[in-house]
């Protein structure tokens, strides 16, 4: 059973894996597959606002990318502060509001600069809610928010047995947003690699061997469609989804039974 709220997600996280992949099958240097996938981006941001999805969370760069090799990092930098110079003011008109959750004391003065001006320029804009996870990690996330409900206890302004998921939830990142309803990661992997821990939950997983950049309007649309077919229980039975919708009468039991 799939109910009228259920039809386009509220909030759709992604994983977009497999840019260097993507560029190494055509024998390219792996910064040209970060670049396909930053034409990607755009795409998958078009499309939410095309087609109604309230927030969306891409995975750019996780706090273990930092290890990489220093030329990859140094060009995903590069990419990386070229996209908010060129994207953000377009990005302000279509009424899009930019953030950005992760640890920003690794970013260079400058990258750090833009992503604060992007933050500002598009705060008061609620068409779409664009998250972008960069040297962001889940267990970070959850570590921080623990900190910050401790200082509280010690500080006097809240008390041990007050802590419970919702003080957690209202402390982690975007905890003003619905949890993702959806997440998907492309590229073939079927792991989760610490992102939103705590927020995908009760998230409904795709998996696509489709590598990022070749994720086109098509493959979300059929990611989107795997969706609408999932039944979201959150702990109840079938039953007790069908009694909740009026006009539905639930099955009836056996006598026998």
């Amino acid at each position: 059973m799939t109910s009228p709220a259920a039809r386009v997600p509220r909030h759709i996280a992604i994983i977009m894996d497999g840019n260097g992949r993507w560029a190494q099958q055509r024998h390219r240097p792996r910064i040209i597959g970060h670049r396909a996938g930053a034409r990607a981006v755009k795409s998958c941001v078009e499309f939410c606002l095309d087609n109604g999805v309230p927030a969306l969370t891409l995975f750019a760069f996780s706090s273990e990318n930092w290890n990489r090799p220093s030329d990859e990092v140094g060009g995903l930098m590069k990419l990386f502060l070229g996209a908010l110079e060129r994207e953000v003011d377009e990005l302000h008109r279509l009424g899009a509001r930019l953030r950005f959750i992760g640890e920003r004391a690794r970013f260079a003065p400058e990258i750090l600069a833009r992503m604060q001006a992007a933050e500002s320029l598009t705060a008061g804009n609620a068409r779409l809610q664009l998250s972008i996870a960069a040297s962001y990690g889940g267990r970070q996330d959850i570590a921080q928010a623990a900190r910050a409900l401790a200082e509280e206890v010690a500080a006097g302004r809240l008390r041990a047995d007050q802590i419970d998921e919702s003080a957690i939830s209202a402390r982690v990142a975007l905890a003003d947003l619905p949890p993702p309803d959806l997440f998907i990661r492309t590229g073939g992997e079927q792991r989760i690699s610490n992102f939103l821990l705590w927020q995908l939950a009760y998230s409904e997983f795709h998996f696509t061997e489709t590598l990022w950049p070749d994720f086109d309007d098509a493959a979300l649309d059929a990611a989107i469609a795997s969706y609408r077919t999932r039944e979201r229980r959150f702990g109840r039975t079938s039953e007790q989804l069908l009694a909740a919708v009026p006009g539905v009468a639930p099955p009836q039991a056996d006598a026998d039974a």
